[in-house]
């Protein structure tokens, strides 16, 4: 086999770490520094000529520098003879901007794509894309990882009386359906308006959920508001419990004061970003031997899909 090799965006250096000792292969060394003026300066330590190149960064806050910093360490390592280059993207930024919502406004999600390709990057691998058509807007392929599967074992171990699925919106619903059916669950859904950007207004609860134990799922968690509120009415409509199971913790604006205050009893993320905050009612689960497992496919030609069959 050529050999591959691993390297980290500044972004990512605790998850890309945990990749590397899964795999039992060393993380390569690459110089990421800045100009006085703010410009990124990448440097590979080492030869990748002919090698197969893998490159963990995820393009979350600060986005525009951990997207740019991909691309021009993706540049670099094209420059530098690597045979592929296989960008693995724990968060993909900028994915919530994949349609036009509104007249005049941009598709940043397929922008990226583009960027993504023009600068060389020959495979995506990412998870819980924000919508899943946005694989579409790439030309080379993409593995988009369930992450359904990190929550699923979890979920069992609580050992929960009477627990029920519920998707915190209607946009959510064919994800909470994948995870009911993954655990033989029920589904319930939280029907609610979004008033404006970041804001939400639970309006409905779609199912019974009286005396049961909530398990909320979506795909990420920003500012918590949603979550937050839809544990007050669920509550308030008979829930024993709610807890929450998103896989990218964005947690941004007043995420930990809405987490804190709020009614919801335990929010379960993954590890995709780094988080800015604590809260004793976050709970983090590692996917970085699952992205492991997922590298070692890629490279050997093996079947990612099998992972979740």
């Amino acid at each position: 086999m050529r050999g591959y090799k691993i390297f980290s965006g500044s972004a990512c250096t605790e998850f890309a770490a945990e990749v590397c000792r899964t795999l039992d292969v060393p993380l390569s060394k690459a110089s990421v520094k800045r100009f006085s003026d703010g410009e990124i300066n990448v440097q590979i330590s080492e030869s990748v000529r002919g090698r197969d190149v893998f490159i963990i960064q995820s393009t979350g806050a600060p986005s525009n520098d951990n997207l740019m910093e991909l691309l021009i360490m993706t540049d670099a390592l094209r420059r530098s003879s690597a045979n592929s280059i296989t960008a693995v993207v724990p968060y993909f930024g900028y994915a919530r901007q994949d349609r036009k919502a509104a007249p005049r406004v941009p598709i940043t999600a397929k922008l990226v794509a583009d960027m993504f390709e023009t600068a060389g990057i020959d495979r995506v691998v990412t998870i819980d894309l924000h919508a899943g058509q946005i694989q579409g807007f790439f030309d080379i392929p993409v593995d988009n990882l369930y992450g359904a599967i990190i929550f699923e074992e979890y979920i069992r171990s609580k050992n929960l009386a009477n627990p029920v699925i519920a998707s915190p919106d209607i946009g959510g619903v064919a994800r909470a359906r994948y995870f009911a059916e993954k655990l033989g669950l029920e589904m319930v859904i939280v029907d609610k308006r979004r008033e404006k950007a970041n804001e939400s207004e639970v309006m409905n609860i779609i199912g019974d959920v009286a005396g049961k134990d909530i398990i909320m799922i979506d795909d990420m968690v920003d500012t918590a508001g949603t979550m937050v509120k839809a544990a007050a009415a669920l509550k308030k409509r008979g829930a024993t419990s709610v807890m929450a199971c998103a896989t990218h913790g964005v947690l941004s604006g007043k995420a930990y004061e809405n987490l804190n205050n709020g009614e919801l009893d335990e929010l379960v993320i993954s590890n995709t970003l780094v988080l800015s905050g604590q809260s004793d009612k976050i709970k983090v689960l590692s996917v970085a031997p699952l992205f492991a497992e997922v590298i070692r496919r890629v490279y050997h030609n093996e079947s990612v899909n099998s992972l979740f069959s």
